[in-house]
């Protein structure tokens, strides 16, 4: 009986003890980031105060999603949605419709100066000319942008965190700021007549505005986009002409298209970069700042060599 009595007394214990946790999870902020990039900086600016979940994850292309029952239920439960905009979530509108949700909408690219598109790049996401690249974070400088959109969403969601978002935002700019000094100085040791590369698909626009490398693609800002055997055959003409170094992979893209190009020019393939996705904890991606740092010593390693 007192063993019995004592096993009851330690379960007891440890119940109780479960608890606090078990409200302190159920206390926080219910965030909805579209896609895994956005996620990251999400939780590195909201902290141990915000549950992230991202519809679009780990490796997962955003341009050709397709969202369940499931993702209109974790919205229905959100308290703050993070989009990118600038037409990169041609699904969301509709998702968001049929989930009622009466969340906050954060746009993380507010205040970004697009890059505009034109020709066949401009209807790649099924919208006008008018219309601008998405893929803005690209650029450190837009990243910490999206990371001041993202406190202040956060902070109007939850006005009671304000000083931990504003700590935890002030602490991520200041490693970005760190994360585009070395990426500058990484570029500054590339010859450049070597910084021109070719890429699986158009998402690199603002990364070679801001860092002077030229990316040429195959297909256009979209990877629904199929690249035609005349859009080949300039690349391939383009890749000898200008001795364009090396080709690179990405993560979410069919390889075959560069390893065709890859063995008509003699370019050589420089790797995987990363665009439109992060990795899993186990890829050498997991986050934001792993991702632009990969690119980075990637593009160096194969352009110096």
């Amino acid at each position: 009986m007192l063993t019995r009595q004592i096993l009851f007394g330690l379960f007891a214990a440890l119940l109780l003890a479960a608890l606090p946790s078990t409200a302190k999870a159920q206390d926080k902020l219910p965030v909805v980031a579209t896609f895994s990039i956005l996620g990251d900086l999400v939780s590195n600016v909201g902290g141990d105060r915000v549950a992230v979940k991202s519809l679009v994850g780990a490796n997962g292309d955003a341009h050709v999603y397709s969202p369940s029952p499931a993702d209109a239920r974790t919205l229905a439960d959100a308290k703050l949605i993070v989009t990118n905009g600038l037409g990169f979530e041609g699904w969301l509108t509709r998702l968001v419709k049929s989930s009622n949700s009466k969340a906050r909408n954060v746009v993380a690219s507010k205040g970004v100066k697009p890059r505009k598109l034109a020709g066949k790049h401009a209807h790649d996401h099924g919208h006008g000319p008018s219309d601008g690249d998405p893929h803005a974070w690209q650029s450190v400088a837009n990243a910490k942008t999206y990371v001041a959109n993202i406190r202040d969403g956060l902070i109007a969601a939850d006005p009671a965190g304000k000083a931990v978002y504003e700590a935890n935002a002030a602490a991520y700019l200041d490693k970005l700021e760190a994360l585009d000094r070395e990426i500058r100085e990484t570029i500054a040791k590339i010859p450049p007549e070597r910084r021109r590369i070719i890429t699986t698909h158009d998402a690199f626009g603002y990364f070679s505005d801001a860092y002077g490398v030229e990316f040429v693609a195959p297909q256009g800002v979209s990877t629904e986009s199929e690249a035609s055997a005349r859009d080949v055959a300039r690349i391939i003409t383009q890749i000898k002409k200008q001795k364009i170094p090396a080709v690179f992979l990405e993560n979410i893209s069919n390889p075959r298209l560069l390893k065709q190009i890859a063995d008509e020019t003699g370019a050589k393939v420089g790797g995987t970069l990363y665009s439109d996705a992060l990795t899993d904890e186990k890829g050498p991606a997991p986050t934001y700042i792993d991702l632009i740092r990969h690119n980075i010593r990637t593009l160096s390693a194969a352009l110096q060599s």
